[in-house]
């Protein structure tokens, strides 16, 4: 391996966040100022991805106090703290410039209904344990109704 991909290699991220076009995510990000630092969230939606590898980088535009302000982020910056999908959008663009030119409820992205995935490892005999007490829940409730029938009959 040459120098150039083992130092690429050195500085990406372990997990990157799953971001596609369309989404709405919550940027945390680290500011300094002065000797303190904090973490601001910028909250927006996805208008493109670009690059690729270490360079990869995605900009996020939102409208604040009626101007559109958008931010371009480097995937695997230290200064990003975390990337959170609020919602997912169905989008047929891979750039989302035509929302700069709209205002109001017609920036809008269509939402798709999904399930949030938590980036918890979860071991097998505890996933066996779930299974196992969804079975018996549904177990117990199945003669109660049976139950209630016989006695309404009688």
């Amino acid at each position: 391996m040459d120098l150039l991909k083992s130092v690429e290699l050195e500085q990406q991220k372990e997990v990157k966040p799953s971001v596609k076009v369309g989404d709405t995510v919550r940027v945390h990000v680290k500011i300094k100022e002065g000797n303190k630092e904090r973490i601001q969230v910028f909250e927006g939606t996805v208008i493109k991805i670009q690059g690729g590898g270490v360079n990869q980088t995605f900009t996020v535009r939102r409208i604040s106090y009626g101007v559109g302000v958008e931010k371009t982020f480097l995937v695997n910056s230290p200064l990003v703290e975390k990337v959170e999908t609020v919602r997912q959008g169905i989008v047929r663009r891979a750039k989302l410039f035509y929302l700069r030119d709209r205002v109001g409820k017609a920036t809008k992205v269509k939402e798709k209904i999904f399930v949030k995935e938590e980036n918890k490892k979860v071991a097998p005999a505890k996933v066996e344990e779930a299974k196992a007490e969804e079975v018996k829940e549904e177990v117990v409730e199945a003669p109660a109704v049976e139950e209630t029938a016989a006695e309404e009959n009688n």
